[in-house]
């Protein structure tokens, strides 16, 4: 028998996770990717004679993608190397304070008590407990699992946990006010509130299930040896060993259907590839907005522009720093965080005053800074890249104001502007089509959110879907899982 050819649109890590499995399932799999490298948002910019790395930073849930390796007959160690960061992130405050979390709870716990008294660190204790129970409860029923409706999640919950686990997830109250019954310091309020922004998003409407991070955190940071797209040059790699025809460069323009079903896509060039499955790996706006073809619109709805999750502005950086002393993993708070998402969300504006990451690449483990060192500056910044331009003058104001807050606490930041590369929501939106420049997909706001992103299987028979805009949700690990649900859906219903 002719094997099945299954079709994976975008080498992202949800791509690239479902396609492994497909090819080890026994699939023909053609993957397509439009970049020159795979990886999606794990990408470098060239700035000098460096390359920084311009999207994620650091691997958590190292047990993802060990078990992906481990499933297709080899080891994750054998393929890069994966360095423990002794930090989780350094934070500091311009109006005082400097703390650092580790990925050691008793460590963590004194850092906090040295930085806010032994209540803060006693409400810390309770935190990371009810933190444990919500991944406890959650990490089968949900991030592992097909999406499930409310109904379902109960269920799975019930079979697995005591009802009272139903209590432990948290979907109310809302992240910022839950974090208020555990700290009474401000600082620690905004650093824990932060986890919102992981899935880009809101502390103030995102449900408390979030607390949820703090025990992944805990569970131990790592750092790419070589940067995070060795993670996806390891993944392309394995896919390629088990068979997968990956085509880099190479731009799908729509989603051929035949008889009410995915049927294969045509190229820019008029080149029209059949398969008997097809699986999307981008942001399903993309779909539901046309950008690949009218049919398949109706695989998944539209969503709205206020539904967007954060955009950002980011700069990769060629310099050197001092004043302060960096880590790998760096936070800069100003003192008003519920003013900031009020602007980036309701006036659709980047704050005066934003917070401030700063990925300072050459820090941590093995770490060399051989005179100068990569550095990734990034704010948040609302999702409408398809609704404004930013003109170089805005991007060099934004800019200056975040290094004015790095400046308050204390850092200063040296370079050229030749060696400092900029990318706004517009170059996001022009390298995701249909994001508006989101680079999680759709706002985790509201205790149904997580239900209201798409699973597995589009409305399109033969259209499935992977990457952080669908089911378990944003962020690497969850975007492989998210493939590996794609890839189990395809050969559930052809098998």
């Amino acid at each position: 028998m002719t094997a099945k050819h299954a079709i994976v649109v975008g080498a992202g890590a949800g791509g690239l996770a479902a396609g492994i499995d497909l090819a080890r399932a026994g699939f023909r799999v053609t993957m397509l990717e439009r970049a020159a490298t795979p990886g999606g948002k794990m990408h470098t910019r060239e700035v000098g004679d460096r390359e920084v790395d311009g999207g994620p930073t650091v691997l958590t849930m190292r047990s993802i993608f060990e078990q992906l390796f481990a499933d297709a007959g080899t080891q994750l160690d054998q393929h890069l190397t994966l360095l423990e960061s002794p930090i989780i992130a350094r934070h500091a405050w311009s109006h005082g304070g400097v703390l650092d979390l580790y990925p050691n709870l008793e460590h963590s716990r004194q850092s906090i008590e040295a930085f806010a008294g032994s209540a803060d660190a006693s409400g810390f204790e309770r935190f990371y407990s009810q933190s444990a129970q919500i991944h406890q409860t959650l990490s089968e029923t949900f991030m592992t699992a097909p999406k499930p409706d409310p109904l379902t999640l109960v269920g799975r919950v019930l079979r697995r946990h005591h009802p009272s686990s139903l209590m432990a997830a948290r979907p109310a109250p809302d992240l910022w006010r839950a974090l208020g019954t555990f700290f009474s310091d401000e600082r620690l309020r905004q650093l824990f509130a932060r986890y919102a922004t992981y899935v880009g998003s809101s502390p103030l409407s995102t449900p408390a299930t979030l607390m949820l991070i703090a025990h992944v955190e805990l569970e131990g940071v790592w750092l790419v040896d070589g940067g995070m797209n060795r993670l996806a040059a390891a993944m392309a790699g394995l896919g390629q060993q088990l068979g997968i025809d990956l085509h880099l460069n190479t731009h799908v323009s729509e989603i051929l259907v035949k008889r009410g079903k995915a049927a294969g896509v045509r190229l820019v060039d008029g080149t029209s590839l059949p398969a008997d499955v097809v699986v999307f790996n981008g942001d399903t706006n993309a779909l539901a907005t046309g950008q690949l073809g009218q049919e398949a619109t109706r695989a998944v709805r539209a969503r709205p522009r206020q539904r967007r999750a954060l955009s950002a502005l980011t700069w990769c950086i060629k310099g050197s720093s001092s004043g302060f002393k960096l880590d790998h993993h760096n936070v800069f708070f100003e003192s008003n965080y519920p003013d900031e998402f009020h602007t980036i969300f309701e006036k659709r504006d980047v704050p005066a005053k934003p917070t401030v990451y700063l990925c300072a690449q050459d820090r941590g483990p093995n770490g060399s800074l051989n005179g100068s060192e990569r550095l990734m500056m990034l704010v948040n910044a609302p999702a409408d890249g398809d609704q404004q331009t930013w003109a170089d003058d805005d991007v060099a104001r934004i800019r200056d104001n975040a290094l004015s807050v790095l400046e308050r606490c204390g850092l200063n930041l040296s370079f050229n502007d030749e060696h400092c590369v900029s990318t706004t929501p517009t170059d996001w939106h022009g390298r995701f089509p249909g994001s508006g420049g989101s680079l999680y997909g759709g706002a985790s706001h509201g205790i149904w959110s997580s239900f209201t992103r798409p699973g597995a299987r589009s409305r399109l028979k033969g259209l499935y879907l992977s990457g952080g805009s669908v089911h378990p949700g944003p962020g690497v690990p969850m975007a492989t899982l998210s493939g590996r649900l794609a890839a189990r859906a395809v050969v559930g219903d052809t098998t």
